[in-house]
C-alpha cells in the first residue's frame, strides 16, 4: 500500500471522531456565542437579538465580579495547597517504609468516589452540633455554637476548597509518584556524596526532574478550580449569600433558576475565555520552565 492510499485511509478513520467533535464541541460553542447576544430564556423558541446588552449587564452588575473573585480564590488555593500536599505525600510514600502500598491506596481512595457522595459526606462532617467535627470537639469539652463551617460567610468557600483538595489529592500524589520513579538513584547518591541534604536534593535534583509532573498537576488543578461547580452546588447551593458562587455555578443559577439563558450564555463565553487564557498562560509558562530545567 503506497503512502497516498495510507493517508486517505487515515483520514477516513478520522471522520467519525471529527463528526463527534463538531457536533458535541464546536457546534455547542457556536450556539453559546449566538445565545449570548439574545434575550433567550431557555424555554421559548422565540428570542430577539440584543447585541452586547447581556455583556454590559454583567460588567455593570455584581455577579461577574463576585463569581470571578470566588473562582480565582478557589483555583489559587486548590493549585497551591493541592500540589504542595500531593508532593509531600508522594515524597513520603516514595521512601522505604513498611506498608507504603497500603498507605498509597488509602490516599487514593477519595478519588474513586463521585462528587455527590463526597459532598454529602463532608456536609455531614461539617454539620453544626451533630456533625463529626462538632461531636469530636464535644468530647474535649469544646462547645462552640458558632462553629458552622458551611454556614459562615467567611469560612464556607475555604471549607469547600478543603473538600476539593481532599478528593483530588490521590491523583496529584500518583502523578508525582510516577515522576519520582524516573529520578535516577545514581544521581541521588552522587548528590549525597557531594554533601547534599534532603532539602538540597529536593530543590536541585528532584524538583527539576519533576517538571513534567508539576506541569500536569498544575494544569489539572487549574482546570478543576476554574470549572468548580459540584461542591458549591451540593454543599452550599452557592451560599451563604454569594460566598461560594463560582463562575460555573452562577451560569447554572442564571440559566435554570432565573431563566436568563442569554445572560448565562454571555457569562459562559466570559468563563470560556478566562479558562482558555489562564490555562494557556500556565501551560506556556510551565513548558518554558521544563525546557530551562
Amino acid at each position: 500500500m503506497n503512502s497516498t492510499v495510507m493517508k486517505k485511509t487515515m483520514y477516513f478513520f478520522a471522520i467519525p471522531a471529527l463528526v463527534f467533535y463538531l457536533i458535541f464541541w464546536i457546534f455547542p460553542i457556536l450556539r453559546l456565542f449566538q445565545y449570548s447576544i439574545t434575550d433567550y430564556n431557555g424555554f421559548s423558541q422565540a428570542y430577539n437579538y440584543i447585541g452586547l446588552d447581556n455583556y454590559k449587564a454583567l460588567f455593570n452588575g455584581d455577579t461577574l465580579g463576585i463569581s470571578v473573585k470566588n473562582t480565582l480564590i478557589y483555583t489559587l488555593v486548590t493549585v497551591v495547597l493541592g500540589n504542595i500536599i500531593g508532593l509531600a505525600l508522594a515524597l513520603l510514600l516514595n521512601m522505604k517504609i513498611r506498608g507504603k502500598g497500603i498507605y498509597r491506596s488509602l490516599a487514593y481512595i477519595p478519588t474513586l468516589f463521585s462528587a455527590i457522595v463526597v459532598g454529602f459526606i463532608w456536609s455531614y462532617v461539617y454539620m453544626p452540633d451533630y456533625g463529626m467535627i462538632s461531636s469530636f470537639l464535644d468530647k474535649f469539652g469544646i462547645n462552640d455554637d458558632n462553629l458552622n463551617f458551611l454556614g459562615s460567610y467567611s469560612s464556607a468557600l475555604y471549607a469547600i476548597i478543603f473538600v476539593e483538595i481532599w478528593k483530588n489529592i490521590g491523583t496529584t500524589m500518583i502523578i508525582f509518584l510516577a515522576g519520582l520513579q524516573t529520578v535516577p538513584n545514581d544521581l541521588l547518591e552522587a548528590g549525597k556524596m557531594d554533601g547534599c541534604g534532603p532539602w538540597r536534593l529536593l530543590k536541585h535534583v528532584k524538583l527539576p526532574l519533576l517538571a513534567t509532573a508539576i506541569t500536569i498537576n498544575v494544569t489539572l488543578s487549574l482546570i478543576n478550580g476554574l470549572k468548580a461547580f459540584d461542591f458549591p452546588f451540593i454543599m452550599t447551593n452557592g451560599g451563604p449569600g454569594t460566598s461560594t458562587n463560582t463562575l460555573i455555578y452562577s451560569i447554572y443559577k442564571m440559566a435554570f433558576t432565573e431563566q436568563l439563558f442569554g445572560k448565562a450564555s454571555a457569562l459562559g463565553v466570559i468563563s470560556f475565555a478566562l479558562i482558555i487564557v489562564l490555562t494557556a498562560a500556565f501551560v506556556i509558562r510551565m513548558n518554558k520552565r521544563e525546557v530551562s530545567a
